[in-house]
């Protein structure tokens, strides 16, 4: 299935790159370009998950698995869509009988690269933060072992847990449950975007505005937060976007210094993950540069800049991840 495929196609990639690389862009902006880095084809992987074909084809069910909710209809796909950039382009998430919650959902493309996870921060790691949504109220509703109970019913759940952890005795448990959800999340990553191709050497891979865009996300400071290959320092910051009078990370802290900081939110694929910030009430992408620049760096942008700026983010938006929507029992 997915990891045969996508370790396969990633080691033969990287090492074409290894072997290969086209000489670096002469366009005389070298200074800029040296400021990113492309993104890899994988994120580090943690020494106690190793990442193997078992777990993410285990973690590929258990993402589209809708019986571990407790209406036996929402799946982790439902607000990680992948028609929809693995996000629900929808303000705010709907969950268990209807209910609202009250941030926008975040894209999981890419997440493994992120230091830690959620709006706030919550969880270090996607391990940690992959039972939350099952056990959340306004998400999925359901009780984990009542969820571990279910899958235990199905033969051909007791066969992949088995594969995926030979191991253990009782392989269905609550920590490969997150385990193999976290191995999938892991492939699901979008390097070889036509910014990845400019810094890797192609000039051509970025047209004269998109060029003009990463210079002005430069000289404005956006890379000040946004930076690193998945576009984010993965820090908190405050901001309070218009229509939100969410705490952010205070809820997780309690201390006063984290009133309405959030982590920034990566910035590859931002051009399909629409509507943007926490509470998902920015539309467009354009709106969302204008507020970011007043409200972050104090500065009221221009229009070309506006436009500049939205031209290089889309060229943030890389190759979607191979990936097979499977036959469930």
């Amino acid at each position: 299935m997915i990891t045969r495929r996508l370790l396969a196609s990633a080691i033969a990639m990287g090492s074409a790159i290894a072997i290969a690389a086209p000489a670096m862009a002469d366009d005389g902006l070298g200074d800029y370009r040296d400021r990113f880095e492309p993104l890899p084809h994988f994120p580090p992987i943690p020494a106690d998950n190793s990442l193997t074909r078992e777990k993410v084809e285990l973690g590929n069910m258990l993402f589209f698995e809708p019986r571990i909710s407790s209406s036996g209809v929402i799946s982790c796909a439902t607000c990680h869509n992948p028609a929809l950039g693995w996000a629900d382009r929808i303000p705010r998430a709907t969950g268990h009988d209807g209910q609202i919650g009250e941030r926008n959902t975040p894209t999981v493309l890419n997440s493994g690269f992120l230091g830690s996870q959620f709006w706030d921060g919550r969880e270090p790691d996607l391990e940690g933060q992959a039972l939350g949504p099952i056990e959340a109220d306004v998400e999925m509703a359901m009780d984990l072992e009542t969820a571990l109970e279910r899958l235990n019913d199905f033969d051909l759940y007791q066969k992949k847990f088995a594969e995926a952890y030979p191991d253990d005795a009782d392989p269905i448990n609550a920590d490969n449950l997150a385990k193999a959800l976290a191995s999938f999340q892991r492939t699901l990553n979008t390097p070889n975007s036509p910014f990845d191709r400019y810094l890797h050497g192609d000039e051509n891979a970025l047209n004269p505005q998109e060029k003009d865009g990463m210079v002005a996300f430069v000289d404005n400071g956006c890379i000040a937060c946004h930076s690193g290959p998945a576009m984010t320092d993965s820090n908190f910051h405050r901001i309070q976007v218009p229509g939100s009078s969410d705490v952010g990370r205070y809820e997780v802290t309690g201390d006063e210094a984290d009133k309405y900081k959030f982590r920034t939110p990566t910035l590859r694929n931002v051009g399909v993950t629409y509507p943007y910030m926490n509470n998902g009430a920015t539309e467009t992408l354009e709106e969302a540069v204008a507020i970011m620049g007043t409200e972050m760096l104090g500065r009221d942008f221009e229009e070309q800049t506006i436009d500049d700026i939205t031209a290089f983010l889309h060229t943030l938006t890389g190759e979607m991840p191979d990936f097979e929507v499977p036959a469930l029992p």
